[in-house]
C-alpha cells in the first residue's frame, strides 16, 4: 500500500516537473529554479539530533549547549546551499546513445562542463529503472559519463528522462534536477535464433560492390588508369599533384558471402524473423565474411565491416517502422 502511494505520489511529482520545465536543448547551463533539494536520511537524523540538543539547551538554560545547537545549524544549512552550488552552473554540452540490442543494457553518454574555479563533487547520473554512476567534475575541466539504461523493444526509442543529483558536500542534503534532452537511440531486435547460418556463395564481392565500399578492403598500392575502371577509384589527389590517372588496388575478399532473407524464414512470427536475422548478421562479424539483407521492399547490398553490419541491424530496428 505505502510503496503504491509513494508510486503514485513520484509519478504525479514528475509530471509537474515536465510540464513545469519543458523540453530541453543543448548546451543547457543548470539555474536554480530547475533544481530540487530535500534533506537525506542522515540529513533527517542530524535535524532531529539538533532539535533534542535545542530543547534540552532551554530546559536547562544551558548557554553553552545551545551555542553549540545553532552553531551546528548554522553548518547544516551552509551545506545546503553547498549542495546545491555543485549543480548551479554546470554545462552540459553533449548527450547521445549508440545503438544496442533490445533485451540488453544501453548506454548514454552526456558530456558535462565546469566553467567554475571549484570542483563539482560527489555527482551522480541515473536513468529511469537502473543505477547511478558516480563522478566528480575538476575546476574548469569537463568529463564524459556513461549511464545504463534498460533497452526495450526495438525501433526509434527516446530516452524521456535523467536524473542528475548531488549530496556535496555532507550527504545530509540531496539536490537534483531532471533532463528532458532529445536523446534517441536505435534499439536492434534480440539477437537470438536456434537456426544455423545459411549455406554461404563461396567467392569474392563483385566489383560493383567493392567500389561502392573500398574502404572496407586492403589496400594494396596503385597501378595505372585502365579503360573501364570506375571514376571513384581514381587517385585524384594524386592526378592534382601532376602525377598520372592511377587507380588505389584493394586485395579482394576470398571468404564467404551471406545474404540472408527475411522470406526465408516463413516459419516463424515476424518478430523471431528479425531475431533470427540479426543473430546471424553478428554471426557475420568476422573480416572475411561478406553479409547483405533482403527485406520485404528493401534490399542491402553485400558489404562487411563494422559500418555495414551496422546499417543493416538498423534496418532490422526500423522495419515496419
Amino acid at each position: 500500500m505505502f510503496a503504491a502511494l509513494r508510486r503514485r505520489l513520484t509519478e504525479r511529482v514528475e509530471q509537474w516537473a515536465r510540464k513545469r520545465q519543458g523540453g530541453d536543448s543543448l548546451p543547457l547551463r543548470l539555474q536554480s529554479r530547475r533544481l530540487y533539494i530535500l534533506p537525506t536520511r542522515p540529513g533527517l537524523a542530524a535535524a532531529a539530533l539538533l532539535f533534542v540538543m535545542l530543547i534540552a539547551g532551554l530546559n536547562y538554560s544551558n548557554s553553552l549547549a545551545l551555542f553549540l545547537t545553532f552553531l551546528l545549524a548554522g553548518v547544516v544549512l551552509v551545506g545546503m546551499h553547498e549542495c546545491q552550488r555543485t549543480l548551479q552552473g554546470l554545462e552540459l554540452v553533449h548527450a547521445e546513445a549508440p545503438d544496442c540490442h533490445a533485451g540488453t543494457v544501453g548506454t548514454v553518454e552526456l558530456r558535462c562542463a565546469n566553467p567554475s574555479g571549484q570542483a563539482r563533487r560527489a555527482l551522480s547520473l541515473r536513468a529511469p529503472g537502473s543505477s547511478a554512476t558516480h563522478f566528480e567534475v575538476a575546476a574548469g575541466a569537463s568529463v564524459t559519463i556513461q549511464a545504463a539504461f534498460q533497452a526495450g523493444q526495438r525501433g526509434r526509442r527516446r530516452l524521456e528522462r535523467l536524473e542528475l543529483a548531488s549530496t556535496a558536500p555532507s550527504g545530509l542534503f540531496r539536490c537534483w534536477t531532471w533532463l528532458y534532452l532529445p536523446i534517441e537511440v536505435i534499439v536492434y531486435p534480440r539477437a537470438h535464433g536456434s537456426r544455423a547460418l545459411p549455406r554461404a556463395r563461396a567467392g569474392r564481392l563483385s566489383r560493383e560492390s567493392a567500389a561502392r565500399a573500398p574502404g572496407e578492403e586492403e589496400w594494396v598500392g596503385l597501378r595505372a588508369y585502365q579503360s573501364g575502371d570506375s571514376p571513384r577509384s581514381i587517385a585524384w589527389k594524386a592526378w592534382a599533384r601532376g602525377a598520372p590517372l592511377l587507380v588505389a588496388q584493394y586485395a579482394a575478399s576470398d571468404g564467404n558471402d551471406y545474404l540472408l532473407r527475411f522470406d526465408g524464414l516463413e516459419a516463424l512470427d515476424p518478430e523471431a524473423r528479425l531475431s533470427q536475422l540479426a543473430a546471424w548478421i553478428n554471426q557475420c562479424a568476422g573480416p572475411e565474411a561478406a553479409c547483405g539483407l533482403r527485406l520485404p521492399g528493401a534490399e542491402l547490398p553485400l558489404g562487411r565491416g563494422a559500418a555495414h553490419r551496422a546499417l543493416l541491424l538498423r534496418a532490422l530496428a526500423l522495419y515496419g517502422n
